[in-house]
């Protein structure tokens, strides 16, 4: 009687069964392809960097690396060209803005160049870039000095918006300009200049603007009365002042002052000459 041989079971084992299925899923494939390879340079990483002095290597060869690039030729600043500035304001400017060139754009900061521009009193605005051929360019536009103003700290020049232009030493470095003295002065700027070009054909010529009590204006003649001239309205005023003389030589009197605080009821306030006229009935009349 021949023995009756046991046949394998073809059925696969529970264990080999889980791995075909984990096989079959698509997080494990890209765990195998990705995550695999990528631990074990995280782990071939971290073990060479637990060593100091490897670290050290590695922080230096970047910094070497770094360093060359930034050195090449075509990153190089080499000098600095300045336009739209007068040879005074351009060399303040150098003295604000000292670099060293030759030196890499990599070092630069343009908004900080131009924050460091703008802080010159004399520059209203400016623009800051990289030209090529390693140059360093800054357009300024400078203000305009529109009037001297003379305050308790010294005299200064200021533009048609009030804004300070420059420093000055003596009244003769810009005896062109009109002067602006008083309390206040520096901040009612664009109304004094819409006043001096009511002036500009008047005579006497204007020596200056006179500001009284941060509120309103006198006019200063170089020979005549001085205009006071109200809070309100100062330019209807002077025009009405200036209307006046063209008419009856008005400012050419014997004044001592033309009141127009109170537009209804002007004032003139008469030079002991005048005055000794009027009182003195043999004198005639001029």
């Amino acid at each position: 009687m021949r023995p009756v041989s046991r046949q394998r079971d073809p059925a696969p084992s529970r264990l080999r069964y889980r791995m075909q299925r984990l096989l079959l899923t698509p997080a494990f494939w890209f765990f195998l392809r990705f995550g695999l390879p990528l631990s074990v340079m995280a782990l071939a990483a971290g073990l060479y960097a637990s060593d100091q002095d490897r670290r050290d290597q590695v922080v230096d060869a970047v910094a070497e690396l770094r360093r060359k690039v930034e050195q090449r030729p075509e990153f190089m600043v080499n000098l600095m060209a300045i336009d739209g500035a007068t040879p005074h304001v351009a060399d303040r400017l150098r003295e604000t803005i000292p670099f060293d060139f030759p030196l890499s754009s990599f070092d630069l900061n343009l908004e900080e160049v131009r924050a460091r521009t703008l802080e010159l009193d004399a520059i209203e605005d400016a623009s800051v870039h990289l030209r090529s051929g390693g140059v360093l360019q800054i357009d300024v536009i400078e203000r305009t000095p529109a009037v001297v103003w003379r305050s308790r700290t010294g005299l200064a020049l200021l533009d048609a918006t009030g804004a300070q232009v420059d420093l000055l030493t003596s009244r003769a470095e810009r005896a062109d300009l009109p002067l602006l003295v008083g309390e206040g002065a520096e901040t009612a700027v664009p109304e004094a200049i819409v006043l001096l070009t009511l002036t500009e054909n008047l005579t006497p010529r204007v020596r200056g603007l006179l500001r009284v009590g941060a509120r309103r204006w006198d006019v200063v003649l170089e020979s005549g009365p001085r205009i006071l001239l109200p809070e309100t309205g100062a330019p209807e005023a002077l025009q009405s002042v200036i209307a006046l003389d063209a008419v009856r030589g008005l400012l050419a009197r014997d004044l001592i002052a033309v009141d127009m605080r109170n537009p209804r009821r002007p004032t003139l306030r008469m030079g002991e000459d005048a005055v000794a006229v009027l009182q003195d009935p043999k004198e005639p009349a001029q």
